[in-house]
């Protein structure tokens, strides 16, 4: 038994969301992959039992007071973990963080840089710190290491032909009878009656740049302690300087209005000090080095032979020979880490861990494929096996065939999604798999078929001269009333076309465009299914009418949010040192609403019982007030498995970008659809109801133009636009446009000759 606890992590009773206490075995130093249907119980399995009882465990070892600064998981559902080792987590979540983190920063591959030009950089600047935008020694002192410079735009900000005291400063707070207008109307300070264009310099200087003092004979709305400000000073104290926090990041939008963003003049937006841009190796500076696409960096290195300097080269090198494997090699070292995909922000997290020496490790991932072209695939398929002959164990959520193809043990959850998944259907080896009666099992054995009989175009959407990103001056016609799949590898410049040079082209066309692209859907943290797609407000409207009440009682938002846990159904107990408690509200019994709200019934069901219905049920129940075209879109775009109730943060990245998808169907707009890769987080038993969900949206609208990887979405389409060959600046160009068959005909690009031997 000991012995085969060291061989593998053994998981019994695994209860947490929907798992019917799962119990199964997972091989160590192997790699393992985890399907089944969206919904079915994979993510709970793996990242809400396998890892956050890791991540616990090893918090738990650590003494009290540093346990307190540590994230606080608690235990989940299960009966037992054995032969549990140390897990890496490396999700879809963007890396994010502020402009400071860059692709360079990421994967420490500028660290290194910052090193070598320390070294041999002349003239030097000095050490490694010298070099670098984070720190004061080495940032520009210009924009302080940003690049650039945003500052107040006073032509957005000020209407010069009124007084302070009708409005001048246009923006919310300072609008008349704000606060901080009050606080200039009341200073005493200037003439608040007459148009501020007719200011003097020494009007405008205290009305714009005035440092803080305490105005000598302020009127009496002025407060007692307040000192007077100058409106440029105050506004980049307030707003500016604390940009995505606070008031600051409330109002974004406005902020967006009234300021302007330039390239720093100082350092030409290279971010560093005029020290280490003098500094050069080969006549190149470390910004230069920095702009350039990782695999040209590789070729610069290359050239550097000095044996004090091996060490370093090589290692900087191994971490961008990985960018390369994972696709990535079209990246620059300067590109900010927000401005990455999800799949492009996981391959940049997989390449950190690749340089680690760590072995007996267990790296999860959460399918590393999404944004990946098949020829991509195969190289990351690569990386993982590498995990693997390190020592260390590799568990994939993963529906791409590919993927499963090479598993080394198959774990299938289902058979349905919801609480009709949650069991293991099978758990074996991929042949055995292929034989399985599964939705997993059966969808393996099924090829990409190409469309019998393609669309004709309606017409035709001129895409003249696209140069933006890597796109060379492309000239594309677009079919207009089809479907049509723009394809190529990563980086090729598909998401640039697609979802900028096509709706720049289709405005000056005036023609409508709806983007269903991968940012999470707007709304709150309280958005929900149901909020989103505009169904709350015709049931709260039933239960109103049924009660007598407004319908502000029937929202765990408003009038009806319980008392004791505010709405959100749980409450957490704070025990200083110690895990906190988070546990389900007493009062509601988790609903998140008030016994007043819970107190009415709709056909025997309260608000909370609605909302906690499927969309499946919803439909097979009929529930009055609900829009059944808009449950039937969620169904369509296989969603059927959520709850009405359910927080939009809860889902998956695919789940969300399905959920603007049936939003869209709903609209009923006759517009040309963008869609970005529709397929990511989506079972290859759901691809075919995508589909008929992508045709049925082309009859009725202008047409779908939809970026896709998926070669059976790719057969499906009318048309076909394959740009490349490569990424970056190997990428851009238009290889092909026609028809799928005539695609896979010719096999003449990587997209054409993965086309061919899958059709």
């Amino acid at each position: 038994m000991d012995s085969e606890r060291e061989e593998a992590i053994t998981v019994v009773g695994a209860r947490e969301n929907n798992l019917r206490a799962v119990t199964v075995t997972i091989p160590k130093r192997q790699v393992t992959v985890v399907t089944g249907i969206s919904g079915s119980g994979k993510s709970s399995l793996v990242f809400d039992v396998l890892a956050r009882e890791s991540e616990r465990q090893l918090a738990a070892t650590f003494p009290a007071h540093v346990r307190h600064r540590l994230p606080h998981h608690p235990r989940p559902e299960v009966d037992s973990i054995a032969g549990l080792g140390v897990a890496v987590v490396i999700d879809q979540r963007r890396l994010g963080g502020s402009r400071r983190s860059t692709v360079g920063t990421a994967t420490e591959i500028f660290t290194l840089l910052r090193i070598l030009f320390s070294r041999a950089g002349r003239p030097s600047a000095g050490e490694s710190s010298a070099y670098s935008f984070n720190d004061p020694r080495g940032m520009c002192p210009g924009c302080e290491g940003l690049g650039e410079v945003t500052d107040v735009d006073l032509a957005a900000l000020l209407d010069e032909t009124r007084s302070i005291r009708e409005g001048a400063i246009r923006f919310p707070t300072f609008e008349p009878g704000g606060v901080r207008w009050k606080r200039y109307v009341d200073a005493g300070v200037l003439d608040v009656d007459k148009p501020i264009r007719e200011y003097d310099d020494r009007e405008w200087q205290l009305l714009l740049d005035a440092e803080p003092f305490r105005p000598p004979h302020p009127r009496p709305g002025f407060p007692a302690t307040a000192r007077y400000e100058g409106l440029r000073r105050r506004f980049r104290r307030t707003f500016l300087a604390d940009r995505g926090r606070g008031e600051a990041a409330r109002r974004a939008a406005d902020i967006e209005r009234v300021v302007r963003t330039a390239t720093c003049t100082r350092c030409g937006g290279r971010r560093l000090a005029e020290g280490a841009l003098r500094s050069t190796i080969d006549g190149c500076s470390i910004a230069d080095v920095s702009g350039w696409e990782v695999r040209e960096v590789s070729a610069f290195l290359a050239a550097i032979t000095d044996p004090a300097l091996a060490p370093v080269v090589s290692a900087a090198q191994e971490r961008i020979a990985a960018m390369i494997d994972v696709g990535l090699g079209y990246l620059t070292l300067d590109r900010a880490t927000p401005t990455l995909s999800g799949g492009e922000s996981q391959r940049v997290k997989l390449v950190r861990h690749l340089g680690s020496s760590l072995t007996d490790l267990t790296y999860i991932a959460d399918e590393p494929t999404i944004g990946l072209h098949p020829a991509d695939v195969e190289r990351l398929i690569g990386l993982l096996r590498r995990l693997c002959e390190r020592g260390n164990t590799v568990v994939v959520v993963e529906h791409d065939p590919a993927v499963i193809a090479v598993a080394d043990h198959v774990i299938d959850l289902g058979p349905g999604a919801g609480a009709d998944g949650g069991t293991v259907v099978f758990a074996g080896t991929v042949a055995g798999l292929r034989q399985a009666e599964t939705p997993t099992g059966t969808a393996l054995s099924r090829q990409p078929r190409l469309k019998a009989r393609p669309r004709n175009p309606s017409g035709q959407l001129a895409v003249r001269g696209a140069d933006e990103h890597n796109l060379r001056r492309l000239d594309v016609d677009v079919p207009l009333g089809v479907v049509c799949a723009v394809t190529g590898v990563a980086g090729s410049g598909k998401s640039t076309f697609a979802l900028r040079a096509v709706p720049r082209a289709a405005r000056r066309a005036s023609l409508a465009v709806s983007v269903v692209d991968q940012t999470p859907p707007p709304g709150s943290t309280r958005s929900s299914v149901a909020t989103y797609l505009g169904l709350a407000d015709p049931i709260r409207a039933v239960f109103a009418v049924a009660s007598s009440r407004p319908a502000g009682l029937f929202s765990a938002n408003s009038q009806g949010a319980c008392p004791e846990c505010g709405g959100v159904g749980v409450v957490r107990t704070d025990l200083a040192y110690l895990e906190p408690v988070t546990s389900r509200c007493a009062a509601c019994d988790g609903t998140g609403f008030s016994a007043e709200a819970l107190a009415y019934r709709v056909a025997g069901r309260t608000i909370a019982d609605v909302l906690n219905l499927t969309v499946a049920e919803a439909l097979d129940h009929g529930v009055a007030g609900l829009p059944g075209d808009r449950l039937a879109g969620l169904s369509s775009v296989r969603l059927a498995h959520l709850r009405l109730g359910q927080s939009v943060a809860s889902m998956s990245g695919g789940e969300r970008q399905r959920l603007k998808l049936a939003a869209a169907l709903a609209s009923g707009a006759d517009s040309l659809y963008l869609i970005d890769e529709p397929t990511a987080g989506l079972h290859p038993a759901d691809v075919a109801a995508l589909i008929d969900v992508l045709d049925r949206l082309a009859d009725r609208s202008a047409g779908v133009l939809v970026v896709e990887h998926d070669l059976r979405v790719i057969a499906a389409a009318d048309h076909v636009i394959d740009l490349g060959p490569g990424a970056g600046s190997d990428g851009g160009r238009l290889l092909f446009s026609g028809r799928p068959g005539e695609l896979a005909a010719a096999a003449s690009t990587p997209t054409g000759r993965y086309l061919r031997a899958a059709a």
